[in-house]
């Protein structure tokens, strides 16, 4: 989710429903986009008016066939073969993603879908984020 409209291309414009926050307050689902970074695009990212951060839904990543698990301090998201995909460290209640701390377990080589420069454009991008982590967001189809 975002609250952001400049960040969506192929914007359909549609009341979607409302979201409710946990201070009670609620916000309007207007329509849905595609977020494109460089190469890859991220689909049917939800508009929400007045959202200050982008979200992430673990829904979506359920859907992907991914495990969301949450503990005291930590929330892991891990692949089809249980490797840890993604870490989060839990800050006054809220679980936030720390790109540069995702840990992976294997180094792959890149993937057909992102030639080298643009590997090196998307690590650059992404807070120098590593290849491994970016290789596991295109094989989990979480991005295109």
């Amino acid at each position: 989710m975002t609250g952001n409209r400049a960040l969506l291309t192929n914007f359909v414009e549609k009341f979607l429903g409302t979201v409710l926050f946990g201070n009670n307050d609620f916000a309007v689902i207007a329509g849905y986009g595609d977020v494109v970074i460089g190469s890859m695009t991220i689909k049917k990212v939800y508009y929400v008016e007045g959202l200050g951060h982008n979200l992430f839904s673990v829904g979506q990543f359920c859907d992907k066939g991914l495990e969301v698990t949450f503990r005291k301090s930590t929330c892991f998201v891990r692949n089809e073969d249980g490797v840890d995909f993604l870490t989060s460290d839990r800050s006054s209640n809220l679980y936030t993603i720390a790109l540069n701390k995702v840990s992976s377990n294997s180094s792959t080589c890149l993937l057909e879908k992102a030639s080298s420069s643009q590997s090196w454009l998307w690590h650059q991008r992404l807070s120098h984020l590593n290849f491994a982590t970016i290789n596991n967001l295109v094989k989990n189809n979480l991005v295109q």
